[in-house]
């Protein structure tokens, strides 16, 4: 049910107009791989939320590396799973954005969008600075919500009949 919901909220939330690269789909890799029970399920639902989303967006000659990217950011997040301490989350959502901003920027360079020099992959990277600072606040944004939400929900819960079976810890 978590897996779905995080999969239908991401995609919602990619159609609702933004500000360029400000999405949840870092935080929900990160949110979706601590708390869902399996590895698999944790690399399955943000890679579905993207592909799902990205057949109605537009499919781009970097997707490898944008899916790639929101894989392995799941990895980050299923270090979590022991522990979500705020420093944790956000220490996540950093090196999931850097994660994020040197691959699919890469990508950007090796598919021929900027010359295939050293001077050309350096310029791809300087223009790109203003998309991670978006995407970096997102993830930011996007995960404290998710986790603190959560964090919450469960403190609330913890002593109701329902703690058994709402909460993963």
């Amino acid at each position: 049910m978590l897996a779905l919901m995080l999969i239908i909220i991401g995609i919602f939330l990619r159609f609702l107009p933004h500000t360029p690269n400000v999405t949840p789909v870092a935080a929900i890799a990160l949110f979706g791989a601590a708390l869902l029970p399996t590895r698999r399920l944790a690399l399955l639902v943000p890679l579905a939320l993207m592909i799902t989303s990205d057949l109605f967006l537009g499919l781009h000659d970097i997707v490898a590396f944008t899916w790639g990217s929101v894989i392995l950011i799941s990895l980050i997040g299923w270090s979590f799973k022991k522990s979500s301490k705020l420093s944790l989350v956000l220490g996540g959502s950093l090196a999931s954005s850097a994660l994020f901003f040197v691959i699919t920027n890469f990508g950007v360079w090796a598919m021929g969008w900027y010359p295939s020099t050293l001077e050309g992959l350096k310029n791809c990277y300087m223009m790109a600075i203003p998309f991670f600072r978006t995407f970096l606040a997102g993830t930011l944004v996007y995960a404290s919500a998710l986790f603190g939400a959560y964090a919450l929900a469960a403190r609330l819960i913890r002593q109701t009949k329902f703690a058994r079976v709402l909460l993963t810890d």
